[in-house]
C-alpha cells in the first residue's frame, strides 16, 4: 500500500490543534493549554488543520488496561470538511508513526473507542477496521477495542516537517 503523507509534525501544546483537541469527546479538560498525556507522544496535524492525531506510549508499568506496552492512539479528530477520508488518515498516521518508532512494540498498536459518543453506526470504530485494525475486545468501562498489529502496520512514512505559519518549509519537497 502506499501511502501519500497528509500529515505534518506538531507538538502537545499546538494552538492551531487545540480547537480539535477540544471537540474530542474524550478531552477532560477543554481549553487546557496541553492535550496529550504525558510520556512518548507523536502529535499529527494536518495543513489545514483539520485533522488531528496522536500516537501515545506509555511505559507498561502506568498502564491499567489488558494491552499494557502497545502505543495507543489516544486522539483522532478530522472535522467534516476535511477533504481525506477517516481511514486514510489513520493509515497514513500510523505509517508516520512506524517512521518515528522502527521498533514496533509486538503489541502494536490500540486505541478505545465509545459508540455511545460517536456518531451512530452499524460498526463504531469503522473508519479504523477499514484501516486494518480489529476489534480485540472491550475495556471494563464498556470501550471497544482495536488494535492494529505490527505485521499490519503500513510501511513507514514520515510525517511531513511542521507547520511553518504561512512560511513553508525550506526543506519540504511536497510543498514545493
Amino acid at each position: 500500500m502506499t501511502v501519500t503523507q497528509p500529515w505534518r509534525w506538531s507538538n502537545r501544546a499546538d494552538p492551531r490543534a487545540l480547537p480539535l483537541a477540544d471537540r474530542h469527546y474524550n478531552r477532560q479538560k477543554i481549553g487546557s493549554p496541553q492535550f496529550v498525556p504525558p510520556g512518548r507522544c507523536l502529535v499529527l496535524l494536518t495543513e489545514d488543520a483539520d485533522a488531528l492525531w496522536v500516537t501515545s506510549w506509555p511505559l507498561a508499568a502506568y498502564v491499567r488496561h489488558r494491552w499494557a506496552g502497545a502505543m495507543v492512539c489516544s486522539l483522532f479528530r478530522r472535522e467534516q470538511h476535511c477533504p481525506h477520508l477517516a481511514s486514510d488518515l489513520i493509515t497514513a498516521a500510523t505509517a508516520a508513526t512506524r517512521a518515528h518508532w522502527p521498533a514496533l512494540p509486538p503489541l502494536g498498536m490500540v486505541t478505545f473507542v465509545d459508540p455511545a459518543k460517536t456518531r451512530r453506526k452499524r460498526d463504531p470504530g469503522r473508519c479504523y477496521r477499514r484501516a486494518s485494525w480489529t476489534e480485540v475486545g472491550r475495556t471494563k468501562g464498556g470501550l471497544i477495542t482495536l488494535q492494529l498489529l505490527p505485521d499490519k502496520f503500513p510501511a513507514p512514512v514520515a510525517a511531513r516537517a511542521a507547520f511553518a505559519y504561512g512560511q513553508g518549509s525550506l526543506f519540504d519537497l511536497e510543498a514545493a
